[in-house]
């Protein structure tokens, strides 16, 4: 069975026509006129300019329209044709972007993970760790009178205080007033917070009332 390729070779080597020459008459490059007698198909730049170039080169030879298009049918799988790749290097290249995406999705875990750990962490905290107590007033030291006895602070919001063994009221930010009524001299304040877990941070602070 007589190839399309072939029909046109003969053409052309009856008429002691070379690539170049053709190329100059109908503008088609020797490159695509070589792909198409060799039935190279791929090598043109489309599906609708392979059939295009086919019709001219077969034109120019003086090979009927009708003839060259029903071999050129007969020969053309453009699915095939234009497949370059074989399917193995097609699935080798598939697979990094498979690779990023397995990472990316452990990267994923091991974030959400973290943030689990992170939280619970957050959450449970205070049994491990003593509660923060802070005492602004008054100083260690402080020489005072005995109307100006405040003391004054910050803690954990979910913590209980007491000074000297008094429960004292906490507001949820944390924060603690307290006015005492003490006896003239040396006096100790111990100012005591305490967690759900047991945990405790203990400040004393010495003073003078006169």
């Amino acid at each position: 069975m007589v190839r399309l390729g072939q029909l046109l070779y003969r053409q052309r080597v009856r008429k002691r026509l070379t690539f170049e020459d053709i190329e100059k008459a109908i503008k088609i490059k020797a490159s695509f006129l070589s792909a198409i007698e060799k039935g190279e198909y791929h090598k043109l730049p489309s599906p609708a300019y392979a059939k295009g170039f086919v019709t001219n080169y077969a034109a120019y030879l003086g090979i009927p329209r009708a003839e060259a298009v029903a071999l050129f049918r007969r020969e053309f799988d453009e699915k095939r044709a234009y497949k370059v790749l074989p399917d193995s290097l097609t699935k080798q290249k598939a697979l990094p972007f498979s690779k990023i995406k397995i990472k990316e999705s452990f990267l994923l875990i091991g974030l959400l993970v973290v943030l689990f750990i992170g939280f619970i962490v957050f959450q449970y905290r205070s049994a491990f760790l003593s509660p923060v107590l802070s005492v602004v007033s008054p100083t260690d030291g402080a020489v005072l009178s005995q109307d100006n006895i405040i003391v004054r602070g910050t803690t954990d919001s979910e913590a209980s205080l007491s000074i000297n063994n008094e429960a004292v009221a906490i507001n949820n930010k944390g924060e603690f007033i307290k006015k005492l009524a003490l006896f003239p001299g040396k006096e100790e304040i111990t100012i005591k917070s305490k967690n759900r877990f047991g945990k405790e941070t203990i400040v004393v602070r010495e003073i003078v009332i006169k």
